[in-house]
């Protein structure tokens, strides 16, 4: 087993320190802040050191390869961008409070996803369709280490799933521009140029993410072992116990302590140090 500790200030000292509570048997420089710790043993003492110094660490099999994958999903909102995008509209509404006090409670796993999603879509009723693009060109932001995780996959022939509670005017445009290969997200109903406060077709909840994720695999071909999933909300969970690693990012403490590793000070790039090259 190894162990993979990365963080945004990480240097030798910390590594040399963790390859000594792992009893490790060499110490591999990834990158200026991403060691690998060869032949590591699990210890308590590592978690806590790692927990101190705000380091990242995963407990990864020897030989997993990026190149060996078919399939990384990922969660759109906190996840591959850095806001919540209904959070953003509800700002633009004059509700953002409410709205974000929902949308937090929903992704700590406290409330029926779907109930919270139209309670807050309900509040955006009457918003200006002009609202959606604001949000996109403004506020929209992709997530430290996203492009060069995207790169990565698209070297390798990994395909990408972008799934979302959110909406699909985000999920459309971040698929064409990043060359996504697909989607999956709920659509906003809009008349005469504003939102009506409802949704089209069914909600895009934990379940779909799931059915959609084990859609995508089936059609690759993917063994589960050959499958990642990123994701940081309670309704991502059911994903990524489909996936062969399940990634807890920047994550709410029901997801950290049900994913396979947690990424919660590294950004997206940190999950290509996760795998051989």
């Amino acid at each position: 087993m190894n162990l993979v500790a990365q963080a945004e200030f990480l240097d030798k000292t910390d590594a040399d320190e963790l390859a000594r509570l792992a009893q490790a048997a060499s110490v591999e420089k990834l990158t200026a802040t991403a060691f690998r710790l060869r032949d590591a043993k699990k210890d308590e003492a590592v978690g806590a050191y790692c927990e101190a110094r705000k380091i990242d660490y995963a407990w990864v099999p020897e030989g997993r390869r990026f190149a060996g994958l078919k399939l990384l999903a990922m969660d759109m909102d906190s996840t591959l961008i850095t806001i919540e995008c209904i959070d953003e509209l509800g700002d633009l509404a004059g509700k953002k409070t409410e709205i974000a006090s929902i949308t937090a409670q929903a992704m700590r796993g406290e409330l029926d996803y779907p109930d919270s999603l139209r309670r807050r879509v309900a509040a955006l009723a009457n918003l200006q369709e002009q609202s959606l693009l604001r949000v996109y060109e403004e506020r929209l932001k992709l997530t430290s280490g996203a492009e060069v995780l995207i790169e990565a996959c698209k070297k390798n022939g990994v395909r990408l799933l972008l799934v979302s509670g959110g909406f699909t005017f985000f999920t459309e445009r971040l698929k064409q521009r990043l060359g996504l290969d697909y989607i999956i997200s709920n659509r906003l109903e809009i008349k005469d140029g504003r939102l009506t406060g409802r949704l089209l077709g069914e909600i895009v909840d934990a379940n779909a993410k799931a059915a959609k994720f084990r859609a995508v695999m089936r059609g690759l071909g993917a063994r589960k072992e050959q499958t990642v999933a990123i994701g940081d909300g309670a309704n991502d969970l059911k994903m990524m116990a489909e996936a062969g690693l399940s990634i807890a990012f920047h994550a709410k403490p029901v997801v950290r302590a049900k994913a396979d590793c947690a990424l919660s000070y590294s950004g997206l790039d940190a999950v290509v140090n996760l795998f051989e090259t």
